[in-house]
């Protein structure tokens, strides 16, 4: 007689209302934050190495960003359909759908390690970096991306639990990670005296030990196997819908990369090390409240599509919107006057303090379309749409290229000028995408 591995329980579709958006957007922010804090703890800790040490977390931060674009592939791809899935209660094929998107994340973990390694002077070159910063950059790299695993684990193992309807234990499992960075990191940089290498370590250590339980608890949840890892013909499909997304996110770090080659680096070290510190430090505070939100709208818009609710999907942008404004002022008052204050927390030099203090009341001017902008984001690549946000956002990030470089040089606003031209074409992003989702033919394709 066959017997059947029992299925967890699917949930009932959540209602329509602020409460179900609220339960996931809050750990999905919190643990965004934690992700980014990552970041922070580098900037943090490295900041008594060196100043080109400093300038080089700062700089390859949108390496990594540039490689997490090929993370997208799988976890912006899957995260659709898995919603979709959960939607319409079936357990068999979100199942089949993780295992071949974990299947690819080995694949891709295999393809990185050799092209990282190999190609890290590259990157570092591309980024303008010279003499001590740029060996710093080529260390912290080499470092990060033989040891990637986690890093390609992290954002599938998140959207598959979101898109399940539950935020909560990738929280758990962010705060862990965290707290072990938060040990970590200075033991490998100054107790070890591995420097910027230990930060590199410490990172991946830590998401490592919180991927493995994450693993464990999908298993648990979904009944996953090992059987489960393997092409099933759904992996082109998932590539299909996560594409648009990784190439809008490597666009976005090669443009940062143009910045930085064009228009950052020229202006000196500190200038590489004021955008890391106002990227990394601060809105690396401020955008996971925008991302949670985004995440949750995200999950409640593709599930009520795989139930055949357009109408909720609809209104779940609609519910969202005054609650994005909110946080998007608020971040645009914390910048313009408290940013003098946070930045001065990551450096005690005084040529880096000021610039870091100019983009981030600079950029307080742009928080507010940045939420709303999160948002569209968060309902588009919800349903699947994922070509609307590709388009509606790859034009204008690449206008930053010569536009910060016209400001800064031509026009002689400097480092204010790369600013501007990032809170301008922030506005044209946050108009384009919100009238897309007001359009609505999101609610009608089938990814």
């Amino acid at each position: 007689m066959a017997t059947h591995k029992r299925q967890a329980p699917q949930p009932p579709l959540p209602p329509l209302g602020l409460k179900p958006l609220l339960a996931l957007a809050i750990p999905s922010a919190v643990f965004t934050l934690l992700t980014n804090g990552f970041r922070i703890v580098d900037q943090y800790f490295i900041q008594d190495v060196s100043v080109e040490a400093q300038a080089a977390i700062g700089s390859s931060v949108f390496v990594v960003i540039f490689i997490y674009a090929t993370f997208e592939l799988l976890a912006a791809g899957a995260g659709p359909l898995i919603a979709r899935t959960t939607g319409a209660h079936d357990p068999i094929a979100r199942r089949a759908l993780l295992g071949e998107a974990l299947f690819g994340a080995l694949l891709l973990t295999m393809l990185l390690m050799v092209i990282g390694t190999l190609g890290a002077p590259l990157f570092t070159r591309a980024l303008g970096l010279e003499g001590q910063a740029a060996s710093e950059s080529n260390r912290y790299l080499c470092t990060l991306f033989l040891t990637v695993l986690p890093l390609v684990l992290t954002p599938l193992i998140d959207q598959a639990f979101i898109n399940m309807g539950s935020a909560r234990p990738p929280l758990i499992l962010h705060a862990l990670s965290l707290s072990l960075n938060i040990i970590l990191t200075p033991l490998l940089i100054h107790s070890a005296g591995l420097g910027i290498v230990g930060a590199a370590l410490a990172s991946n250590l830590a998401r490592g030990i919180s991927v493995g339980l994450g693993l464990l608890l999908l298993k648990r949840i979904t009944g996953l196997t090992l059987k489960d890892l393997k092409p099933r013909g759904q992996l082109r499909r998932i590539l299909r819908i996560g594409a648009p997304m990784a190439l809008g996110t490597a666009f976005f770090a090669m443009v940062y990369w143009a910045l930085l080659k064009t228009s950052v680096s020229p202006l000196g070290a500190h200038a590489n090390a004021a955008l890391g510190i106002g990227f990394s430090a601060l809105e690396g505070c401020t955008w996971p409240l925008f991302h949670g939100l985004s995440l949750g709208a995200a999950s409640l818009a593709g599930r009520y599509l795989g139930a055949q609710r357009p109408d909720l999907a609809r209104q779940t942008f609609y519910m969202a919107l005054p609650f994005a404004t909110l946080l998007g002022l608020a971040a645009s008052l914390t910048f313009f006057f408290a940013g003098e204050a946070l930045t001065g927390l990551f450096t005690d030099d005084r040529a880096v303090h000021q610039a870091a203090t100019e983009y981030a009341v600079i950029l307080a001017a742009s928080q507010l379309f940045l939420a709303w902008e999160a948002l569209s984001t968060g309902i588009l690549a919800g349903a699947g749409d994922t070509q609307t946000v590709f388009w509606y956002s790859t034009p204008f990030n690449l206008l930053r290229i010569p536009l910060a470089w016209l400001l800064a040089f031509p026009l002689g606003f400097g480092a204010p000028g790369i600013w501007w031209a990032i809170n301008l074409t922030t506005y044209a992003k946050a108009i384009c995408k919100g009238w897309a989702v007001w359009r609505g033919r999101w609610a009608t394709i089938e990814p």
